[in-house]
């Protein structure tokens, strides 16, 4: 299935401004937010995040699935695709990160 009718399945994120993923340390490395360009990666964060409560090894794999066509162009293209780099680097290193909320207002 390709990525945009993957995001059709995928549960809301009007009520988020963005995520902060969060390393084991406590230090946020990383921001997505609800914006152009990045709602995408937000539903799929979200989307993970409530499935799996933190986004390791096994989470990411399932993310890279949910890219679709566009974990390919990643993997062709580092550096293009960061959040996606960022699921790659996750499976390839069997780290975790922790996903925080950060609600709309």
């Amino acid at each position: 299935m390709a990525f945009a009718d993957n995001l059709k399945q995928l549960p809301g994120i009007s009520h988020l401004a963005a995520l902060n993923l969060v390393d084991a340390s406590g230090e946020v490395i990383a921001t997505i937010e609800n914006k152009a360009g990045q709602a995408g990666s937000l539903a799929v964060y979200n989307h993970l995040a409530q499935l799996y409560g933190a986004i390791g090894p096994e989470a990411a794999r399932k993310g890279l699935e949910l890219y679709a066509e566009h974990t390919e162009d990643a993997r062709a293209n580092p550096g293009k695709h960061p959040n996606i780099d960022r699921l790659i680097g996750l499976v390839e290193r069997g780290e975790s990160v922790r996903v925080k909320q950060v609600f709309a207002v």
